[in-house]
């Protein structure tokens, strides 16, 4: 009840018919995992400078169809900045602006389930510009792939402590790592994190 109230006044406030589609029943066949690489992790103050996104359906990943979206910066990036994300000032000479990296990000989502990790951070990078754009937030359905490791895995931990680091969670899966560290490839693992994580239905005990 409280999410349709919250949806309802979300969609209400919709400044631009064009993006109608993104409050319309949920792409039940398809989601998009995605991720954001940005110049520090305050939403209030940093800003994205590059999404990378991609489209999983039933049990593939649709890599021919993923995105990889490069923003202009109003300023320059910082050194500790590029030590993160490897995305130096001369890697954006091909970068579109923003308004137009949001539209293209928001076209490519469309209704679908968003899925991600760290996702509640991505989310309200995404929100930070969509909000005084559009007037709304991501109305989406949204999964986190860290809270469905927890899930299959805490039965596992009497304890209780379970790592949630992003590798971790990808060595403990046994998948690759790609090699390059950007938003496409990491959108790329977290899929694939999150495809196995679906059509597995529980880790093994481990008796010690």
């Amino acid at each position: 009840m409280f999410e349709t109230l919250k949806q309802q006044w979300n969609r209400k406030h919709l400044t631009d018919e064009r993006f109608t589609f993104l409050f319309e029943d949920t792409h039940e066949e398809e989601v998009v995992i995605f991720d954001c690489e940005t110049t520090g992790l305050n939403p209030k103050v940093d800003d994205i400078i590059s999404i990378g996104a991609v489209k999983v359906k039933g049990n593939k990943i649709l890599t021919d169809q993923a995105i990889h979206i490069y923003i202009k910066q109003e300023n320059e990036i910082n050194h500790k900045s590029i030590t993160i994300h490897q995305i130096r000032n001369c890697d954006l000479e091909d970068a579109i602006p923003l308004n137009e990296a949001i539209e293209k990000f928001l076209y490519y989502i469309g209704n679908r389930a968003l899925v991600g990790y760290y996702l509640e951070f991505d989310v309200a990078m995404i929100n930070k510009y969509i909000k005084p754009m559009f007037g709304i937030t991501l109305p989406n359905k949204k999964e986190e792939v860290s809270a469905i490791y927890y899930d299959k895995k805490i039965a596992t931990i009497p304890q209780g402590h379970i790592d949630l680091r992003f590798d971790t969670i990808l060595e403990d899966l046994a998948l690759p790592k790609l090699q390059a560290h950007d938003a496409l490839n990491d959108a790329v693992m977290t899929a694939m994190m999150y495809l196995k994580l679906k059509q597995m239905k529980s880790f093994k005990i481990t008796r010690r």
